[in-house]
Parts: structure tokens; sequence; C-alpha cells
């Protein structure tokens, strides 16, 4: 096991790893860039290393500074969380080169599923259904790209390969739009993701966001921790999330779930992933994988009683993973609020000084998060401060416990999402489960929010 580790993230996931480590008696060294100083886990910290200014480019995407701050340290391994460098290729592989253990997939894993094309390729090879699409990327040739989007049958989506965030992609739905809607989303990938390529894909009407958790280990062990339903979205980003998914049958998931381990098992994967499906009349499609802790691992975590980030740490250091698929159980229902320092219903960012944090606690409650009464939340990075979860005996437990939850936390000094988390915990639609990925923009739209 290793002696020490260092963090390569900032936010609510930097004081996740930071505990996990304590946990397993690993030293956790904090990076931090000027803007997060006053973060809890720098405060927490036994060795904390300023990486930079505020400005992401110069702190938290800088190779060079974060190794640097590795070899000052005397670090063995580098975690990198999620977001920033976490699915860089040439991150994990310049770690490794300098001597360190990155704690994730090898960087052959993260570039071939990193390309959504190369990804989509590799998945119908270990035989994970996906979505009827383009084989490979999209060619210039105009009556060629015609003859697939027919063959596929509009409405027909244009993503980028190297896309992610929501960013990158364009619906279609005639033909005469195809050829001008290709070339403004090769253009927008060029200049958001360095990747002009792009590929074609069904356009699913109303599908649910479904996903599979796996972890892997570097002696082609690979099991599957059930599903999470992360259909409750603004503009493709999360924010709602629970486990398991209402109303689909536990065999249709044990089917994906062995499909994805074995596909993990065939690439060589080591390390925890999400498989991402869009579920739709009883199938699953394939669209991306990512290749390291997902913000809302916790549900997952709730329902089967493993600690992913713990496990991460011990398959990198050559462990065997602690279990087999047939000793993972799922049990009772977990749902996963985002807490945002954002305008509920504007959307609009607010960060400043909490001038009062009080959290909520009780039965199946748990809170990660890195704020605290006084901590100034900086402008510079993403909105979320933290996340409210909770795990019940059944879904309606659950729900309950997380309208009691809500309604406990008290945020002062700063606007946050949670009142609008508090009317969509009494929705209706949203209480009887299976909302599909359009239902939260529709909901907004029809509640003039």
């Amino acid at each position: 096991m290793f002696k020490k580790i260092l963090v390569a993230n900032r936010g609510e996931i930097a004081l996740r790893i930071q505990r996990a480590c304590s946990e397993l008696g690993i030293r956790a060294v904090m990076v931090y860039s000027e803007a997060d100083r006053e973060a809890k886990y720098v405060k927490l910290a036994e060795e904390a290393v300023c990486i930079g200014p505020a400005s992401s480019a110069l702190s938290y995407l800088n190779m060079p500074a974060i190794i640097s701050a590795a070899e000052v340290t005397d670090s063995e391994a580098i975690h990198p969380g999620y977001g920033f460098l976490s699915e860089n290729a040439n991150f994990a592989e310049r770690v490794e080169q300098s001597g360190f253990q990155f704690i994730g997939p090898t960087p052959e894993s993260i570039r071939i599923m990193g390309d959504k094309v190369s990804a989509k390729q590799t998945m119908i090879k270990a035989g994970v259904p996906c979505v009827p699409g383009s084989e490979g990327e999209l060619s210039d040739d105009a009556a060629v790209n015609k003859r697939i989007a027919r063959a596929i049958g509009y409405p027909v989506i244009i993503k980028a390969s190297g896309g992610g965030g929501g960013r990158g992609m364009r619906v279609v739905h005639t033909e005469a739009a195809l050829v001008n809607a290709i070339q403004m989303t090769k253009a927008e990938a060029s200049a958001a993701f360095n990747n002009a390529s792009v590929y074609m894909e069904k356009f699913l009407q109303n599908p649910r966001h479904i996903e599979i958790q796996i972890l892997a280990d570097k002696h082609k062990n690979a099991v599957y921790l059930g599903e999470r339903d992360c259909s409750m979205q603004r503009r493709h980003q999360k924010v709602i999330e629970e486990s398991p998914a209402p109303g689909i049958p536990r065999k249709l998931i044990e089917k994906i779930g062995e499909r994805c381990a074995a596909a993990c098992k065939k690439i060589g994967y080591r390390g925890a992933g999400t498989f991402e499906f869009l579920y739709e009349n009883g199938e699953f499609y394939f669209i991306e994988m990512n290749t390291r802790v997902q913000v809302e691992h916790p549900v997952t975590e709730f329902t089967t009683g493993i600690d992913i980030v713990k496990t991460q740490i011990m398959v990198a250091a050559g462990e065997k993973l602690p279990f087999v698929q047939r000793q993972i159980e799922m049990r009772g229902h977990a749902i996963e609020c985002r807490i945002n320092a954002e305008d509920a219903y504007k959307f609009t960012p607010s960060p400043g000084r909490i001038t009062m944090w009080h959290p909520p606690g009780g039965p199946g409650v748990r809170v990660d998060s890195h704020v605290y009464t006084n901590y100034f939340v900086p402008p510079n990075y993403d909105s979320m401060i933290g996340k409210i979860i909770v795990h019940g005996d059944t879904r309606e437990q659950a729900l309950a416990r997380m309208r009691t939850a809500l309604n406990e936390t008290v945020v002062e000094g700063i606007q946050t999402n949670i009142p609008l988390h508090r009317e969509l915990m009494v929705d209706a639609k949203f209480m009887s489960g299976g909302t599909n990925i359009h239902y939260l923009e529709e909901w907004l739209v029809a509640h003039k929010r």
C-alpha cells in the first residue's frame, strides 16, 4: 500500500479522497490554488502545496506544477479525482513516466474510451449495445453523410468525438439541415476539444440516462455495482441522481452489468469507471464511458456498502478486488442532490462568503462538502459546493429523508439551488419515478422558472 498520495483536485472530491487516505493510513498531500487557500481539506492537511493562482489553467490543469508537487513531497501516487486532468491520457502518461502511480486506468484505456468513436467501436466488439449510428467518424462527403442519416432515420444527433459535459452536440431533424449542422459541430469541436472529428447517431426522443458503475483490478477481475438513474438534468448537467433506477427490471440490469464487466476484462481496464447509457423502450444504448470516479458515486456506496474511492486506491497499489460479483448486494434506495452556489431558478452563479452553514443530519443522511461557516466560495470554478445524499429501505423512505434533510439545511450569505430541490422532491411525476432526460427542463418551462 502507498504511504503518501498527492490529491490533484479541489472541492468536495479532494476532501473525500483525503478521508479515504486517512482510513487507509495513507498520508494525503493536498494541492491548492491561491483561491482555495482557506478550503477545509487544506486546513486539515498534514502537507499542502500551493500550485498556482486562481486560474485552473495555471493551477489544477498545470501538469508540471502538480508533478513537481508530488516530487518535492515524496508522494508515490497521484489521485486525479473527477474533472480537471482526471481523464487526460497525456497527464496519466506523464505521471507514470515521472515514476508515480496514476490512481485510475492506464493511459491507453483513457485514450480508447475518451474518444467516443473508438469507445463505441470497442463496445460493439465487446457486445455492449450501442445507439445506431455511423461506423466511425463522418467524412466531408455530403452525399455519403445524407445516406447514413437516411439509413439511421431522422432525427439524428451529430456529436464531437472528443466532446463531453453536454458540449459538441447538435440535433438534426431534416436532411436540409444536415450538412450545415455537421460543419458547425466540427468547427465547435475543433475549437473546444482540439479535435474536429464528429460522428452521427440516432436521436432518441425520450430516453432515460442510466449508468453502470464498475470496478476492475490489474488481475483481470471486474465487477459491476448496480446502476444509477441520472435523468434529472439541465443542459446535460446532472442535478439529481439515484440508485437503483425506478421501474427497470433487475434481470435487465444484471444482463447489461455483466456485459460491462466483461468489456472491462477484455480491454484490460483497471480502477473505477462508469458506462453511460440511454434507456428507451426496454433497450439500453451505450453512449460513453467515464474513466474516473463520478460525482454521484455516493449513491452506489450507500446501496452496495462498498467504498469506491478506497477501492480505487487499493487496486492502483496492485491489490485484487476484495469481493466477487456474487458477493455484491443492492440494499435499499439512495438519492443525491447536488448543491450549487447559484440562483435556484435563473442558475446564475452566486460566489461569495457563506455566513451560515448548517448541514442536515439523522439516520441515512450523508453530506459531502468542503465548505463551512465563513468560507468564501471562489468565482473561478464549478458552482457545486456539496452534495446531500440519503439512503432508505425504500424509495419512498429515501424521498422522505431527502425532504427532511433539505428542510434542515441552512446556507446564508450566498444563494443555492436548495429551493429547487425542495420543489422537485414533492413533484408528483418525480415521486412516481422514471422521468426522462427532458423532464426537468420541461418542468422549469412549465413552472416559469
